[in-house]
């Protein structure tokens, strides 16, 4: 009997993606080759969204890969993992993801209110998985760090004094952890 065994990998989510309620991208980041192109990426899409939009579940298996995912008035959330990995694991990142946002959006998580916080997504989403490795699960740090790094001010209106004093406060917290 030949058993292959998997080693074990903290690059554990495959893509972080966010659709509307017709299955176009807001938000896609991918962090392997498995989807290299935007033409696969948006298939890849596509299929998941005509496979995932009307079910109550929320997990699923598809294209060899485990997605867990979120609905939410007009957005679907999606967290994508190899099929060997732990479902609870990317569960983790998609409800931190959500809590995150729905604290960034005073309980507004609805299309309009994530395209004019598109930042604040961002950010989330480097506080929540760094090249496919899980960072963070907890909603409150991931808010508190999105709200260090994004001052409201972008740099463009700081003044040359604002945005040294910015540098510093990075500096400092980078070194304080």
């Amino acid at each position: 009997m030949d058993t292959v065994t998997l080693e074990p990998s903290l690059y554990t989510v495959k893509a972080v993606l966010i659709l509307d309620n017709d299955g176009e991208r807001l938000y896609a980041k991918y962090y392997d080759g498995t989807y290299p192109s935007v033409k696969e990426q948006k298939a890849f899409e596509k299929n998941i969204f005509s496979k995932t939009h009307r079910t109550d579940s929320e997990i699923a298996l598809l294209e060899g890969l485990t997605v867990v995912y979120k609905s939410n008035i007009d957005l679907f959330f999606y967290v994508i993992g190899s099929s060997h990995e732990n479902e609870l694991m990317l569960m983790a990142v998609l409800n931190c993801l959500f809590d995150s946002l729905s604290q960034m959006l005073r309980k507004n998580v609805e299309r309009r209110s994530l395209l004019e916080n598109m930042e604040g997504l961002f950010l989330a989403v480097d506080e929540i998985v760094d090249g496919g490795v899980i960072l963070e699960s907890d909603p409150l740090q991931v808010v508190h760090r999105v709200a260090l790094r994004g001052e409201d001010v972008p740099y463009s209106e700081q003044t040359v004094t604002q945005v040294l004093q910015s540098a510093k406060e990075q500096i400092k917290w980078s070194l304080l952890r």
